[in-house]
């Protein structure tokens, strides 16, 4: 599999795109003109209000909404972390934290109010960014990442990712840990740690370390809501979280953010700096990789698939639903149950994918095609599983319900990503389907077309598209020809809405396909 990771950068913001294979399968949008509060930020935050009914508080942090925290995100260890706060704001020097001395922990089903005081300074991190109408969520369980191993202050205990299962690779890791670890703080080894050298690891230790006292040093003095340590830009957040050997390129368009790259790659993961490319083309990186076509297709209300079977994506506050539908074209040799597996099969895998594209978390409803089959049934729920096995967000999937529905909870830690893919229809003041898309459909009905002995067939379109059509020095429709041998003549009907279209036979004068 050839993994890309292409990276667009302007005055707006940054646009990331992953790539596997030339296919979208994740799309991260990084606009300016965001509020700035990212999850993984700690915050010096103050205590707004306590809310005993929701054994919860709002906590001022400079966002234009009090972030809330719950009981539960207050960390076992929440009276160290207090009492550290105290101290460091304070004055009181420490060395790491060799010389503290580590609080008793907190009830698990305590009341925030018997903890927290309106008022109270206090470090937060953010757990989920703001969302809609909602504030930051944070946590006190303070963790600083780094590409091998995750730091937790106030915590003598070492830990391995659950995905490392090789038992020689654990004991290895855990031994390596207790041999780093400083006193009073917990590491936890990534996934990527089990490819990494002791001296890797132990590099990662001591940068993490470094973050800790320079959060350690912002604290100092400061008596308002205060950015203590901010997570490092999300095109390297990204990088940190995913770079491993599969990686064959990282291509940028902008000098900056390829500099800041090349100076993490450098430290980090020097071997893989030669990966690293400045795209310098005079063709747009997104149109060179196919980016821009690709993300037109994935977030509109309707994603067509390879087969013509296409999904319906629809959102609430609350939770996704997400209809399969089988399209105009069944396969009418086999029976009705395969044929409903064979779609779900084939929106199981694009489903999978459109979840991490958009990023959509809470609650999702999928309405596969009914099947009365348990067996097949049982094979669906397997290739959901299996399609979703790459997907980093924490997920649950249940069985496919009595109505014939699937159940998923993913996790969701900040704002879907939501790209309008419409455009301004030239003939009349609304928004239509992108022309982009119209032309994909067009495609695939024309490549679908069972000859039957000729080859010839004409397609009505709207002058603006038949003139999109036959632009270029290599027009569209040559492009039908080579890859099946169909001859498609183009003609303008100015009586045609601009998406609409008619495919004829010219012999019988037979409409094959409309819209």
């Amino acid at each position: 599999m050839v993994r890309d990771l292409v990276i667009h950068s302007n005055t707006e913001g940054v646009e990331i795109a992953l790539l596997e294979d030339r296919r979208l399968v994740e799309f991260y949008l990084d606009r300016n003109t965001k509020s700035g509060f990212i999850a993984g930020d700690i915050y010096l935050g103050r205590v707004r209000k306590i809310n005993p009914g929701l054994n919860a508080a709002f906590i001022d942090i400079g966002h234009e909404k009090d972030a809330f925290i719950h009981y539960s995100d207050l960390s076992p260890n929440f009276r160290s972390l207090k009492k550290f706060t105290d101290d460091v704001q304070k004055g009181k020097p420490f060395r790491l934290l060799s010389d503290f001395e580590i609080e008793p922990e907190i009830e698990k089903n305590g009341s925030i109010d018997q903890l927290l005081v309106k008022g109270d300074m206090l470090i937060f991190q953010i757990l989920k960014e703001a969302i809609s109408t909602k504030g930051p969520r944070l946590s006190c369980e303070i963790t600083i990442p780094g590409r091998y191993l995750v730091l937790t202050p106030f915590i003598n205990n070492i830990g391995i990712s659950r995905k490392l299962d090789i038992k020689e690779e654990r004991k290895r890791l855990m031994a390596l840990l207790n041999s780093i670890r400083q006193k009073n703080f917990g590491l936890v080894a990534r996934t990527n740690a089990s490819t990494a050298t002791e001296e890797e690891v132990g590099s990662d230790s001591k940068l993490l370390l470094e973050k800790w006292n320079l959060l350690a040093n912002n604290l100092k003095n400061q008596n308002k809501p205060h950015l203590l340590l901010s997570e490092i830009d999300k095109s390297i957040r990204l990088l940190r979280d995913i770079l491993n050997d599969s990686f064959n390129r990282i291509v940028v368009d902008n000098q900056k953010m390829f500099d800041a790259i090349k100076s993490y790659l450098t430290q980090m993961a020097p071997s893989m700096v030669s990966l690293l490319q400045l795209h310098q083309s005079e063709t747009p990186l997104f149109e060179e990789f196919s980016v821009s076509k690709q993300v037109k297709g994935a977030f509109g209300k309707t994603v067509t698939m390879k087969s013509g079977a296409y999904l319906v994506l629809e959102h609430t506050e609350a939770l996704h639903v997400i209809d399969v539908n089988s399209g105009p074209k069944v396969n009418k040799e086999i029976d009705q149950d395969q044929n409903a597996f064979n779609v779900n099969l084939e929106a199981a895998n694009e489903i999978a994918r459109q979840l991490r594209l958009r990023d959509i978390g809470g609650i999702i409803v999928i309405d596969f095609i009914d099947m009365k089959s348990s067996e097949l049934k049982g094979k669906l729920l397997e290739a959901m599983q299996l399609a979703m096995k790459n997907d980093k967000a924490k997920h649950s999937i249940l069985p496919i319900s009595r109505f014939g529905l699937m159940e998923i909870t993913r996790q969701r830690v900040k704002e879907q990503v939501i790209i309008d893919t419409t455009e301004p229809n030239p003939r009349i003041a609304e928004r239509v389907e992108s022309s982009l898309l119209l032309v994909n459909k067009i495609e695939r009905e024309i490549l679908s077309i069972e000859k039957n002995g000729h080859n010839k067939y004409t397609l009505l379109v709207h002058p603006f598209v038949c003139a999109y059509l036959k632009k270029g020095f290599i027009p569209i429709h040559w492009k039908w020809f080579h890859l099946k041998r169909i001859q498609v003549k183009i003609i303008q009907d100015s009586s045609l809405n601009l998406l609409d279209y008619k495919i004829l036979n010219p012999k019988t004068k037979e409409i094959l396909f409309s819209k």
